[in-house]
């Protein structure tokens, strides 16, 4: 993009105002913010927000928002005012469930380099002396947390851009966005009420419009034809009266001297406003407000609703129960504040997927002001963030989740939850089932346990092989040592027990030793057609995928700085017609952006939900399918990467020899429509075989076997093919998006490398590991599960090259227990592909 690029922001809230800051930091002047409000007290969720900076989150990429946002707001002021007060931060567990998971916070505040502490119930009495300590059983203690005026951070970073020459326009009212075929063009305003014209409005030009206008960003999405997936809710804050243990802590100009305070097991946060006590609660009932409604119920602004006194009362007692001496003073001065949540508690950040130009920074909090700012300034100016940004790009949501019914659903439920103790394999409760392959009924019948992913119901195991299970512990207790050394329950506590089953271990080994169906349909799958194909995705990939028809290869998406955008697999089906399976929405969108451009006829086209597929594999997967197939499924005559098409029985097939759990088979694709024919079909000829429906737990605990890297979890746009372990994907011989930021990088050369961690115990992701005579965590567990074929607890990391040798002595904490570990060498079965290729 050009350095002269005219971007029109809309929305002088504090992102907007950063965003302001960010792009004419890095020297894009012509910038132009836009408020329907006045400056800087917009009325937006900025001008009412208690300004509470909690850094730690399960997200890596939210927690490093969050930092950049404390550091960068440190660093400003207004008027010789701060605009940030570095008080810290404080949680308090009232239950043993939540000081186990302040455990868990604490490890991810290690493995992201947050600063924190665990203490105990003096010592958060010591921090903020009204707390009850016979009510609470610990802390975590965050000291570079703490509270940013937010009108302050705006207007200081305002100033800063305008000083660069950015403007800024209040009581700028945007009724509509001009396009030119797929680029936006510029954007129509109206000025106090009116058009300045006296007609239709005013048309300000632009080559960029950034949406940051906060819970109005669904009305400026429809002059675009844009859904942004947000719901605003309101959410109640209230400040008590005069508290006498806090008179003469602070003056008016500090404000606060005690730590911002979570008490998550009653959805309660405080905070102090000098002698008095701010409190937020998310106790009550959802209350989401429509886009009509803003207006209509606003009180002292358009954010600010009337406080709902008898939606507060239970919180009060709460928060009476927690600070005692609350009780001399009673809750004043209460508002409900609309602010935006999304259905899966992201922000929405990027571009709109069909109009070239409109860019959304959207539901965005305080807490992450900057950081998003930042990472939308990067993408606008150097084409890419140095934030991985996957969890909260616009495209990342598949159609079904664009629907307003789950939008509200899933928006209210966030609002619920923002404080609950959540398990990482968690699913959605509501609204299921969404979508299910043509396989669902059969799974049903088998008892399977569901997870949902993208909407799918994805089976996890299947109740029906608790038989095998019993016949695995039979069999094992027979052979010393117990049968534990396959099923790996015993090396599992509750929380790691938690959406998991034994009978897991019995599907693995089945798989490994007979033969095992999975349901492989919720997998992106892209068509990608057209005299361009080929040269689409040359361009795009790292790999040779211009291959003959019938080549499958194993490729990555990188974006324009190396990093790894995705893992794929493409299969040339024929000379224009290549089958891409991929990750995610985000893969399609990437796809399809790229085609725009390209130079010769090129289609993309999303065949997921009109197509199915099973995988195959096991020891006997060929004697299970050839008798059903006129495909020769020899190893001479099926190589291992090849697919082609044929019929088993009656059913047109594509058959894929490929594997993502390391034995012999292939994935075998056919339409919806056919499905469960498929699917029957392999049923009754794998009987005699021993077949076994296998879910999601036993192939994640196969793939972990052998090497086999799962994108968006073991690694993102952060890391390096090499780093990654992946660069025998990578064909340096051809050009590809990426290539040039990969010059002189190789496996020889990473400072950092992703690695196989052999573990005393289960553990699940995100824990920091540590390694003797380094302080701080050396790395992060990325992935993890128990081999059930090696009968070992398997846990991928990211550690420093130096730390990388197989044998290396490390240490992963769980819940603030150490955990010893050992670097291994992978694979860890079958290092010589004898059974895959077999």
């Amino acid at each position: 993009m050009a350095s002269r690029a005219r971007v029109v922001i809309v929305g002088a809230g504090i992102v907007g105002c950063a965003l302001a800051d960010e792009l004419t930091t890095r020297g894009w002047s012509e910038v132009t913010v836009l408020e329907q409000g006045p400056l800087f007290a917009t009325g937006g969720s900025s001008s009412h927000a208690p300004g509470l900076v909690f850094q730690t989150n399960p997200s890596k990429t939210m927690t490093e928002f969050a930092a950049y946002t404390v550091n960068k707001y440190m660093s400003l002021s207004l008027d010789g005012q701060r605009c940030f007060n570095q008080v810290g931060g404080l949680e308090v567990a009232t239950t043993p469930e939540r000081w186990q998971d302040l455990h868990r916070k604490h490890g991810w505040a290690q493995s992201w380099g947050v600063p924190s502490e665990l203490i105990d119930p003096e010592r958060c009495v010591e921090l903020w002396p009204l707390l009850d300590p016979a009510k609470i059983l610990g802390g975590f203690h965050t000291p570079t947390d703490g509270l940013a005026w937010a009108l302050r951070c705006a207007e200081a970073q305002a100033r800063r851009a305008m000083g660069r020459g950015a403007r800024f326009l209040a009581h700028h009212r945007v009724e509509g966005i001009e396009h030119s075929g797929d680029r936006v063009t510029g954007v129509w305003v109206t000025t106090g009420g009116e058009a300045a014209d006296g007609g239709t409005g005013n048309l300000i030009p632009a080559d960029i419009v950034v949406c940051a206008a906060g819970f109005w960003g669904p009305t400026l999405g429809e002059f675009a034809g844009l859904t942004v997936p947000l719901l605003p809710l309101a959410h109640q804050y209230a400040k008590t009266g005069p508290i006498q243990a806090l008179v003469g802590d602070c003056d008016e100009q500090t404000q606060a001297v005690r730590p911002i305070l979570r008490h998550q097991d009653r959805d309660l946060y405080f905070r102090q406003h000098v002698d008095r006590v701010g409190m937020g609660s998310y106790a009550h009932r959802p209350m989401p407000v429509r886009q009509h409604e803003i207006a209509e119920k606003a009180t002292v602004m358009p954010s600010v609703q009337a406080f709902t006194a008898e939606d507060f009362e239970p919180a009060w007692r709460d928060a009476i129960e927690l600070m005692p001496a609350l009780a001399e003073s009673k809750f004043e001065e209460g508002i409900n504040g609309i602010f935006s949540f999304t259905p899966d508690g992201f922000p929405l950040i990027g571009e709109a997927p069909h109009l070239r130009g409109l860019w959304l920074a959207e539901a965005v909090w305080v807490t992450h002001s900057a950081g998003v700012a930042r990472a939308v300034a990067e993408c606008l100016v150097d084409g890419r963030s140095s934030f991985d940004l996957h969890e909260c790009e616009l495209g990342r949501f598949e159609q079904v989740q664009l629907a307003p019914a789950f939008i509200e659903e899933r928006g209210r439920r966030n609002f619920i939850e923002v404080y609950d103790v959540i398990h990482p394999l968690q699913p959605m409760e509501s609204p299921r089932p969404m979508r299910t392959s043509p396989f669902y009924v059969r799974q049903r019948e088998l008892d399977a346990y569901f997870l949902e992913g993208a909407g799918w119901e994805r089976p996890h195991w299947y109740g029906a092989n608790a038989a095998a299970l019993e016949e695995l512990v039979r069999r094992d207790d027979a052979e010393p040592p117990a049968h534990d050394r396959r099923v790996g329950a015993s090396l599992r506590d509750e929380w790691a027990a938690r959406y998991w089953s034994p009978i897991a271990a019995a599907e693995a080994i089945a798989t490994r030793e007979r033969v095992a169906l999975y349901d492989m349909t919720p997998l992106k799958r892209i068509e990608v057609t057209g005299p361009g194909a080929a040269g689409l995705l040359q361009h795009l990939t790292t790999n040779n995928v211009d291959k003959p028809v019938g080549a499958v290869t194993y490729t990555l998406l990188l974006d324009h700085a190396g990093g790894v955008r995705s893992d794929l697999t493409v299969a040339r089906l024929g000379e224009e017609r290549f089958q891409v399976g991929a990750n995610g929405n985000l893969d399609l969108e990437w796809i399809a952006r790229h085609a725009r451009d390209w130079p010769d006829p090129v289609q993309v086209r999303d065949i997921t939900g009109g197509t199915c597929c099973v995988g195959v594999w096991g020891p006997l997967a060929r004697e299970l399918v050839q008798p059903l197939t006129d495909l020769d499924l020899s190893n001479e005559g099926f190589r291992y990467f090849t697919a082609k098409s044929g019929y088993i029985q009656q059913v047109p097939v594509t058959a894929m020899r490929v594997s993502y759990v390391g034995e012999l088979g292939w994935e075998i694709y056919t339409t919806a429509d056919l499905g469960l024919k498929l699917w029957d079909l392999l049923w009754r000829a794998g009987e005699p075989h021993g077949v076994i429906a296998a879910g999601r737990a036993a192939f994640n605990s196969l793939r972990l076997e052998k090497g086999y890297r799962l994108w968006g979890a073991d690694m993102t746009p952060e890391h390096n093919p090499y780093e990654a372990g992946l660069g025998f994907a990578v064909r340096k011989n051809k050009d590809f998006i990426g290539r040039d930021a990969l010059e002189g990088v190789n496996a020889e050369t990473v400072r950092r490398r992703l690695v196989p961690l052999l573990t005393e115990r289960v553990v699940m992701g995100s824990e920091p590991v540590h390694a003797s005579g380094r302080e701080g965590a050396a790395g992060y567990v990325t992935s993890a599960a128990f081999g059930h074929t090696i009968g070992r607890p398997i846990a991928y990391a990211w550690l420093p090259a130096e730390l990388s040798e197989p044998g290396t002595r490390v240490e992963v904490e769980y819940f603030g227990r150490r955990v010893p570990a050992e670097v291994a060498a992978e694979p860890l079965f079958d290092p010589d592909m004898a059974k895959i290729k077999c």
